[in-house]
């Protein structure tokens, strides 16, 4: 009865979504797009995968540094530090980074005889970047359902709930955190002054839950 395909980063929201939902899950697929962390994620993914039994692929996009700006492409130094609601925190922004993998998603959904792919945006990436509101998950859902025979639709649960409570479901799975990844300078520890570092802090601290990660 799996039906659902997930886009599988190796940070704390797609993999709490790994466990929460395995049941439904048939595959997991990260994608190697050139950022400075996706040495650090991808190989978490794996592992959290074939430790549920869950087939995991990874899809290459190198082109993506070559043709996109971002700050997340162009190495540690790029970085900006400090909080999401930051400004200078818009140059991490990867232009329709989702909506570029939902489309191949979707495509390898329907390919393996899928009818869902989920995505593990939530409530507190809305403001900062585009691809991750409601509107637009709404949006790519209906063109992905039309675009299809199957109709694959996208499936986002935690579109509305903060990361605070997506880290509180984890909690209760027992998922380890520390087998997860978010600094987006992809060193040899979270550095913890990022943005996702920051939130990964603040979202594990007011789920009550101790913070076993390492930073520099």
């Amino acid at each position: 009865m799996k039906d659902a395909a997930i886009i599988l980063s190796g940070g704390m929201d797609s993999v709490t979504m790994l466990y929460e939902y395995a049941k439904d899950i048939a595959l997991a697929i990260s994608f190697d797009y050139g950022s400075n962390h996706n040495a650090k994620e991808i190989p978490l993914a794996r592992m959290h995968s074939e430790r549920l039994g869950i087939r995991h692929i990874t899809i290459p996009l190198s082109f993506m540094p070559q043709y996109f700006k971002s700050s997340l492409l162009e190495g540690a130094e790029a970085i900006p530090e400090g909080h999401y609601n930051a400004e200078n925190m818009a140059s991490t922004v990867v232009p329709f980074r989702n909506g570029i993998m939902l489309a191949i998603a979707c495509g390898i959904a329907e390919s393996n005889g899928l009818r869902r792919v989920m995505i593990a945006n939530h409530g507190g990436d809305h403001t900062i970047y585009p691809d991750c509101r409601p509107e637009f998950i709404q949006d790519m859902s209906a063109a992905m359902a039309a675009g299809t025979d199957t109709h694959v639709e996208i499936w986002a649960p935690y579109t509305h709930i903060t990361k605070a409570e997506i880290a509180r479901h984890g909690k209760a799975l027992g998922v380890n955190y520390a087998e997860t990844w978010s600094c987006y300078k992809g060193g040899d520890k979270h550095c913890g002054k990022c943005g996702t570092c920051v939130e990964r802090k603040e979202a594990l601290l007011e789920a009550g839950i101790l913070d076993m990660t390492e930073y520099e």
